[in-house]
């Protein structure tokens, strides 16, 4: 994360860098920076995840500190080796390394279950025999106290046997509970004796069926963070009212006379428009075939990101412009759709591609003529961009939507009698054109060309108010265009409380072109590869392209013609 310096050239902090300086100044934990971060492998990570890791990561390298991934597998119900391996992917992909430090909160099982011994002992926890429901209710609510468990004053002698118990698999599953004792009148509710421990009996990824008890996240979260020696525990603000909690627990655990204990830190989460973020709806969308698995680059998922063509350095610059602070809000996701527009300018190749082809017969013409014609390949490096070459012949496809027979005012395509420029080649003048005689589509466009007005002969700074791409009719490989939009057709999915999520869906958010023309520059491009099809929009190859058949995803258009039909602009 970069030091932003105001006009008179202070560094400008943002509140949790302020945080972060402040602990450093008065020397707390030894002066150190260790964050870690902390995800559940129960799903694949979103770009609401990224925001996370670019602040987890990014703390530690700006203050020459550590980092630690560690993964939150306290239920493994929920989680697969497919999600940790994935995970990790996704950091390496954005730029991120923990190095050594790969830490599983069930390599400190042992050490929980020790510790929520020794709560006990301390007359400071007690197991329930109550169900879920019936502990809910107890709990009173934010402005009426509790209800005491008829169980809370269990000795300690029968608590560390029926604990002991549980673990060993007696008991089914919801019969018992281990709950914290701690205030039942709080007026902070996480106050009134927490369920800190459940019984699950389903083999766990890593420990198989060692253990029939597992942690709740509020009991392992800040534990783990003390044995790791984490500094800046720094999490979403829906943890805010959790932090007491987190601290009553550290303070139970730590030594009177050890002065290191973690901080939590909130910020606020990353919430886009046009966009769902629960991993639990995103799950279910995979799960009923609503997309195509969770990298279908309509999915908000780094993998489906990746897969449609954004760039890590795309990802970063979004997070650095919405920055952090203590204030929930909803960010346009045409923000993030212009950072990688401005990083796809600056490295895709540009390439001549038709999405929707008309055959373009130049008539005067050699017919068995070809000309190598040059095209740059970015102009944004201007003299250091490398050149390709095109072919140009007599029988050519532009796209169907750049001619018109009887146009309107202010069309400067092409139309009969109107002249405009092939790119990178030759002035044509439009002729006429061919129709079906059953459905009136027009089949083949006729023009002249002007032999005098090829791009760098003297002739070719000739004026004229178009210039169109296009590609060569015999020369062009054929190629799958997927053109991708945004998922959902409302901009908050998540308001729309009076319509299930899944009524929102956004029918036309992917459209796929099965008779499109690229030209043959393209022909060897391997998946992955980023080009801007000229006057169209950012592409890139997808990993379902084979031998012959070329696959293109729609990373974005060159603007944002959404926020102009839905009346933003």
């Amino acid at each position: 994360m970069s030091i932003i310096e105001d006009e008179t050239g202070k560094r400008s902090l943002n509140f949790i860098e302020a945080f972060v300086e402040s602990d450093l100044k008065e020397g707390k934990n030894g002066n150190r920076v260790h964050t870690r971060f902390p995800p559940e492998p129960n799903g694949y990570l979103h770009i609401g995840h990224a925001k996370a890791i670019c602040l987890d990561f990014g703390i530690a390298q700006q203050y020459g500190g550590k980092c630690n991934l560690r993964f939150d597998d306290t239920n493994p119900t929920k989680e697969d080796v497919e999600y940790v391996d994935s995970i990790m992917e996704d950091i390496h992909w954005l730029g991120f390394d923990w190095e050594d430090r790969l830490f599983y909160a069930s390599d400190y099982f042992g050490k929980l279950f020790d510790f929520a011994n020794q709560l006990i002992k301390s007359g400071l926890a007690y197991v329930d025999d109550q169900p879920a429901e019936e502990i809910s209710k107890q709990k009173g609510t934010p402005t009426q106290p509790g209800t005491d468990s008829p169980f809370r004053s269990r000795s300690v002698e029968e608590n560390l046997d029926l604990f002991a118990r549980m673990n060993q698999g007696e008991f089914e599953e919801g019969s018992r509970v281990l709950r914290a004792k701690i205030d039942m009148s709080s007026p902070n509710m996480h106050f009134r004796d927490p369920i800190i421990y459940r019984i699950i009996k389903y083999p766990h990824h890593r420990t198989g069926e060692a253990w029939k008890v597992y942690p709740m996240y509020d009991f392992a979260h800040g534990q783990c963070d003390f044995f790791e020696g984490i500094t800046h525990s720094l999490c979403t603000l829906e943890f805010e009212v959790h932090r007491p909690l987190y601290d009553w627990f550290v303070t139970q655990l730590k030594d009177e006379d050890n002065d290191y204990r973690p901080r939590q830190i909130e910020f606020n989460r990353l919430n886009l428009t046009y966009t769902v973020m629960s991993k639990r709806k995103l799950l279910q969308l995979v799960q009923e075939g609503l997309v195509k698995g969770w990298d279908d680059p309509r999915m908000p998922t780094l993998c489906g990101l990746r897969r449609r063509g954004y760039t890590p350095e795309s990802i970063k610059n979004f997070i650095k412009k919405i920055g952090y602070t203590k204030v929930d809000g909803m960010i346009d996701v045409s923000l993030l759709e212009h950072s990688v527009r401005e990083h796809l300018n600056q490295i895709a190749t540009r390439i001549s591609a038709v999405i929707d082809p008309v055959k373009l017969i130049i008539t005067n013409y050699p017919e068995d003529k070809v000309e190598m014609m040059e095209a740059i390949d970015n102009p944004e490096l201007h003299e250091e961009s490398p050149v390709h070459e095109i072919p140009f012949t007599r029988e050519l496809y532009i796209e169907r939507d750049d001619f018109m027979e009887n146009p309107p005012k202010k069309y400067f395509r092409m139309t009969p009698g109107n002249e405009v420029r092939l790119k990178s080649a030759y002035i044509v003048k439009c002729t006429g054109c061919k129709k079906n005689e059953e459905t009136g589509e027009v089949e083949e466009i006729y023009c002249e060309y002007d032999p005098q007005t090829r791009s760098g002969m003297p002739e070719a700074d000739r004026k004229v108010k178009g210039t169109l791409h296009w590609v060569s009719a015999v020369k062009s490989i054929p190629a799958e265009v997927r053109i991708y939009d945004r998922l959902f057709n409302v901009e908050n999915p998540a308001e729309e409380t009076e319509k299930d999520f899944r009524e929102l869906l956004n029918p036309d958010s992917l459209k796929v072109l099965t008779n499109c023309r690229i030209e043959p520059y393209a022909e060897k491009a391997q998946p992955g590869d980023r080009f801007q099809f000229q006057r169209i929009g950012y592409f890139n190859v997808d990993k379902d392209s084979q031998p012959g058949k070329l696959v293109f995803n729609r990373t974005v258009s060159l603007k944002d013609t959404w926020g102009k039909v839905k009346g933003k602009e």
